[in-house]
């Protein structure tokens, strides 16, 4: 199966000066090519001997510092994170033959955050993050099942649910990210930003960054 992509061509003369401005660019783009769930992104992870791992997740905030995940912090990729804090990125945007590849590091964002970020979640996700202890062996769907019910009579609907202690986010800072745009004959662009050794910007947004144009 393939597919020939028709686009126009990436220039280094097209990019924004960092990273994270030309991806809230490609954002925007690929929120307006309505796309489901752009936000969706492949985070990799890997033992500290090597062994990899994958899933999707959503993206929930960026700025200038990097990108932003929730996720339970017992769970497989929180406990890979902790022993090896360097991640991978990929959003997928195959509708518009468009891909991003992030590699960087991920520390805990601060509990301040996490929790000011838990109050937005419906009142349903809320006790969902409370029900599940993501990654671990579970009998049956109804012992989830059984868990949520009893936190749904604990906390009703209006009520507070306070944020559990085992979950929070991660900010991926990143050290390369690359833009990948599809073409025909499969002569695609790729163009990586590069963290420049040694060089500092005025604040984190202003990382001094270097590009190169990578064979496809």
């Amino acid at each position: 199966m393939r597919e020939q992509y028709r686009s126009t061509p990436l220039l280094e003369s097209d990019l924004a000066p960092t990273p994270m401005d030309q991806f809230a660019r490609w954002f925007r783009e690929a929120t307006a090519a309505a796309l489901q769930e752009p936000n969706a992104m492949v985070v990799a992870t890997a033992t500290p001997d090597g062994r990899p791992s994958t899933r999707t997740v959503l993206l929930k905030h960026y700025d200038g510092r990097g990108f932003v995940f929730y996720t339970n912090y017992t769970s497989r990729k929180g406990g890979e994170i902790a022993e090896n804090p360097w991640v991978s990125l990929l959003f997928p945007w195959h509708p518009i033959a468009r891909q991003i590849i992030v590699t960087g590091s991920a520390t805990r964002v601060s509990r301040e955050e996490t929790v000011a970020y838990f109050r937005t979640r419906p009142h349903g996700s809320q006790l969902g993050a409370w029900a599940s202890e993501q990654s671990s062996v579970i009998g049956s769907r109804q012992e989830l099942v059984g868990r949520y019910e009893e936190l749904a009579n604990r906390y009703p609907e209006g009520e507070r649910v306070p944020a559990p202690p085992q979950w929070g986010g991660f900010r991926v800072v990143p050290e390369t990210a690359e833009f990948w745009q599809g073409h025909e004959n499969r002569l695609h662009d790729r163009l990586r930003y590069v963290r420049a050794p040694g060089e500092e910007g005025h604040g984190d947004g202003d990382k001094a960054w270097r590009v190169e144009r990578l064979s496809p």
